[in-house]
């Protein structure tokens, strides 16, 4: 069994609520594209100082997370950010790991635009019982 990946769009939810009030332009919101490992056995997102520093997020607070090789760290935790993928979108909160640590999608921001793991195709995929939008389990 390989890894997944998939290319995630992340917006500034701050720069889009700016933009909403006419104080930044649409073309002033932050947004980037990034390649995200996709882990359905993590639970939240992660992203990396670079990516950080770019959309320049705000900080939320401060959280201790356990790295898939058990190692324990401090990090921050900003937001909120957009995330997309194909029809699907998330809000949500991201971690912010070391300099250019690999992004990381995990399940939550998943369930939340109803894609998964096809593992077959080793990619990330809308869900195909609904392929026109998200259906999510309350």
């Amino acid at each position: 069994m390989g890894t997944v990946h998939a290319e995630i769009e992340l917006i500034s939810v701050e720069d889009s609520l700016l933009a909403r009030r006419h104080v930044i332009g649409e073309d002033e919101i932050k947004s980037t594209r990034v390649r995200m490992l996709v882990d359905s056995g993590s639970y939240l997102m992660a992203i990396n100082e670079n990516i950080q520093a770019y959309l320049d997020l705000p900080f939320v607070y401060r959280q201790y997370a356990t790295l898939a090789d058990g190692r324990v760290l401090e990090c921050d935790v900003v937001g909120p950010i957009k995330v997309k993928f194909a029809n699907r979108h998330a809000t949500c909160n991201a971690f912010v790991l070391p300099e250019d640590s690999e992004p990381l999608l995990g399940a939550i921001p998943m369930e939340e635009m109803d894609v998964l793991i096809d593992m077959k195709r080793q990619e990330l995929v809308v869900n195909p019982e609904h392929p026109d939008y998200a259906i999510l389990r309350l």
